[in-house]
């Protein structure tokens, strides 16, 4: 069946999006729907088997030659391996399933059909571009992939990259770099206003150049002292949670979008006056 042929999306049927619950965890529920994709997909139990045991750096069982029997042991092999692993297993069996497609229309349905699975469980991982990412709620996504097209097209390159840093940080596996993505969520609004302020000075000092709209400009002072202060060290009996993480660079990349889109309304304005 190809990726677009069930009843389901011919007709645009959809539920809603679960909430996001699982983020440290891979389920039976994925674990199966893993390996069921790549079988519809037309991966042979070997080719699965083999690709699991790449990920795994383990010998397949040479006493398993039957479809049957191969089926078993990777059944066995992806219900007994780590979390994080089934999702690097993932990775590698949608490389598999477009070794034999020019097209990279399995690759794609593999893809589709995963993230449906995800967002149907309330797991915080999606696939984009055969790499399992970091999913936070739909605002997060919208923002910080509007974030970096913006910088891209005023020429912030630094900032754009800042933010793609920080959504890295978050989709480490076992376990995020959340400091690391308050700092590069940061950082990427730092560099929107020191190019805007044309200035070298920290985001703190430039802050109340911004002319920002009160009480915004105290908001983000605010959240830049948060920031600062995790950067520097974990707060006893305050370490930082995913949310805490995934709020401060939606709020740093919307800020950087709203500076630089009043820059360019700006600029305009006065050509027309010219």
């Amino acid at each position: 069946m190809g990726g677009d042929s069930s009843f389901s999306d011919r007709y645009g049927f959809r539920g809603p999006s679960a909430e996001i619950t699982i983020r440290e965890d891979a389920p039976a529920s994925i674990r199966d729907g893993v390996l069921m994709l790549a079988y519809s997909l037309g991966l042979s139990p070997g080719a699965v088997r083999g690709a699991i045991s790449n990920v795994l750096l383990i010998h397949p069982d040479p006493n398993n030659w039957s479809a049957g029997n191969i089926k078993s042991e990777v059944y066995s092999l992806i219900h007994n391996t780590n979390w994080y692993k089934v999702y690097d297993i993932a990775e590698q069996l949608w490389i598999e399933v477009g070794a034999d497609d020019v097209t990279g229309e399995k690759q794609d349905a593999y893809a589709k059909r995963l993230n449906q699975l995800f967002r149907e469980y309330g797991v915080g991982w999606e696939m984009k571009g055969g790499e399992i990412t970091v999913r936070g709620a739909e605002s997060f996504d919208l923002v910080t992939q509007e974030a970096r097209s913006v910088m891209q097209d005023a020429e912030m390159p630094i900032a754009a990259n800042e933010i793609h840093e920080a959504l890295r940080d978050m989709s480490r596996r076992p376990e995020a770099d959340l400091t690391g993505a308050v700092q590069h969520g940061m950082a990427a609004l730092e560099c929107v206003a020191r190019e805007i302020g044309k200035t070298s000075d920290t985001l703190g000092s430039i802050i109340p150049n911004l002319k920002l709209t009160p009480p915004l400009d105290r908001a983000l002072h605010k959240l830049w002292g948060f920031a600062s202060q995790q950067g520097r060290h974990v707060r006893e009996g305050g370490s930082l949670t995913f949310e805490d993480a995934e709020l401060v660079v939606t709020v740093a990349s919307a800020v950087s979008v709203y500076l630089i889109r009043r820059q360019s309304k700006a600029f305009n304005e006065n050509l027309e006056l010219e």
